[in-house]
């Protein structure tokens, strides 16, 4: 009986784990517009899961679904570790059963302290009076930060934080509710604004975490991290399943693309070198503030240049301080426009730089750039609207309309409907509003903080060649950006900052590795993770249309 057990006991096979995250024919209807039909993808223990499309393929609407922000169409199905949820989800039964969520816009409360949004919903009280052990919850605040080697001010507002900082800290209280083995964390768009070198400890951490057995549901538009990062793919064109589970191994930017797209493009396209007349030029000159010690910077008329560095060097500030949206120590701006020693810098405001041609487009679109609740019409035209104001010029509708209109064609905004509201579009046609409205003024000195976070690579193409347009039309460009491949794409000279000084200057033509050696002394790019031995297998990775067209 001994060896017949053994037998029974050697022929025995041992399940499968159940995936941590399954989706089958998940479908959303708004009205009569169907934007997800049939979408299915399994997320494996151990592994990360990319899910990848254009702007408005449905990537969002699906985080919406997990987190329980929206209901999908009856039919639907989402299980964890093999038991289904009763849809809609429920956010408390979702955290309960380990799915944590990181949105796009983050979720945080802007006029609430770093502390306050890290501990929301786990604040715990103790003694019949029931206060908050606030000691015990700063530990614990710290410790999470702590996960991802960070340190962010506890008692300082949201609102205030740079938007790397914002990342950290909605990152940082997905974590808390990371329980090892079990599963899924769903990051959507969380890593848009990290410095790469926030990036790469950032990866380091989701390693760890899905080598314990949970899984990571990563939804981006940085092709990089998926190719570096993901062990399979999911992509959605159309808000259907162009391609599910595929392995991520092997796999190009070229073929991931394509596969986006439905057909294939030039993935990257560095700035060739290009020779000025220097018709004219603006000078900026000993700008001072509290993280730069006087810093002079040259821009061409048509040349594009970009200020980079590790987060905190003080390049992220350029932008804000020469259009006056925050307050400089010191420095000038001369201007072709100008004479003597020019703009003095310190007491700039935002309407004084406007008057001069000075235009900003800032980072966070939703917060910074865009009346989310106004019409595409409406935003183009704010900043003739004030020009004309202090002129006291008409801002005719036919004119608003006319302006609109022409530059949804030039930027191929989708919908290309003028009266449409600009919060019900994708990010990245939002960042393409966003940029008509500063492009449609003709500026003098257009000024930039990650022009092209969080679209497509689409999305991405057509930003890059406006800019370049307006270049070539005689703009001066001064964009600020952490990321090295869109650096290489758009500028013609890259400046590195290192504590508040311009310490490297490249030009053009340069790889994305010929700027990260230039601002980390390691003199390469790490790859972002190893996918060793906790890659899942994908031998059973399907598709709904076949090979990549």
């Amino acid at each position: 009986m001994a060896v017949t057990a053994t037998n029974q006991e050697a022929r025995a096979v041992t399940p499968a784990p159940p995936a941590r995250l399954e989706v089958r024919s998940l479908s959303k209807t708004f009205g009569n517009t169907r934007v997800l039909t049939d979408v299915a993808f399994d997320v494996r223990p151990g592994e990360i899961h990319a899910l990848v499309g254009q702007n408005g393929s449905g990537k969002s609407t699906v985080a919406k679904i997990l987190s329980g922000l929206y209901t999908p169409d009856p039919g639907s199905v989402v299980s964890i570790d093999g038991e289904p949820f009763e849809l809609p989800v429920r956010p408390d039964e979702a955290r309960r059963r380990g799915m944590a969520t990181v949105h796009q816009n983050l979720g945080l409360l802007p006029g609430y302290t770093v502390l306050e949004n890290l501990r929301i919903g786990r604040l715990r009280a103790r003694g019949v009076l029931h206060r908050i052990d606030w000691k015990r919850e700063r530990a614990e605040a710290e410790a999470s930060l702590a996960r991802i080697g960070r340190s962010v001010p506890l008692d300082a507002k949201v609102g205030a934080l740079h938007e790397e900082e914002r990342s950290t800290v909605a990152i940082a209280r997905a974590l808390q509710d990371s329980e090892p083995g079990s599963g899924v964390m769903i990051f959507d768009e969380s890593t848009r604004a990290l410095s790469r070198r926030s990036l790469e400890h950032f990866f380091a951490l989701l390693n760890e975490i899905v080598s314990t057995g949970t899984g990571i549901l990563m939804i981006t538009h940085r092709l990089e991290e998926v190719l570096d990062a993901a062990d399979r793919v999911t992509v959605l064109r159309d808000g259907r399943t162009a391609a599910s589970g595929f392995d991520v191994a092997g796999m190009d930017e070229a073929e991931l693309t394509g596969i986006m797209l439905g057909r294939d493009v030039d993935t990257h396209v560095s700035r060739l070198e290009t020779s000025f007349d220097a018709k004219s030029t603006v000078h900026i000159t000993g700008l001072r503030s509290n993280l730069l010690g006087g810093v002079d910077i040259d821009v061409r008329e048509g040349e594009v240049v970009g200020v980079t560095g590790i987060a905190g060097s003080g390049y992220e500030d350029v932008p804000y301080l020469v259009s006056g949206a925050k307050r400089a120590t010191g420095g000038a701006i001369r201007l072709p426009s100008t004479s003597g020693d020019g703009i003095r810098v310190p007491g700039l405001s935002p309407s004084t730089a406007m008057a001069h041609g000075i235009a900003l487009l800032p980072e966070g679109r939703e917060h910074a750039g865009l009346a989310m609740q106004m019409t595409v019409a409406e935003n183009v035209s704010f900043p003739h609207t004030s020009l004309r104001r202090r002129a006291l010029l008409p801002n005719g509708r036919r004119a608003e309309r006319d302006r609109t209109t022409d530059w949804i064609g030039q930027l191929d905004v989708r919908p290309p409907r003028a009266e449409a509201v600009v919060g019900t579009f994708s990010g990245g046609n939002q960042q393409k509003v966003l940029l008509a409205k500063w492009l449609s003024t003709s500026p003098t000195l257009l000024v930039m903080h990650e022009p092209t976070q969080a679209v497509d690579v689409g999305a991405r193409r057509t930003i890059v060649g406006a800019v370049h347009d307006a270049a070539e039309a005689g703009a001066h460009v001064l964009v600020a950006d952490a990321d090295e491949n869109v650096l290489s794409m758009l500028c013609d000279r890259v400046l590195v900052f290192e504590d508040g000084v311009i310490t490297r200057e490249l030009t053009a033509p340069m790889t994305p590795d010929d700027i990260v050696a230039a601002i980390y002394t390691n003199g390469s790019r790490a790859r972002l993770r190893d996918r060793g031995d906790t890659a899942a297998s994908a031998e059973n990775a399907t598709t709904t249309e076949g090979t990549a067209e």
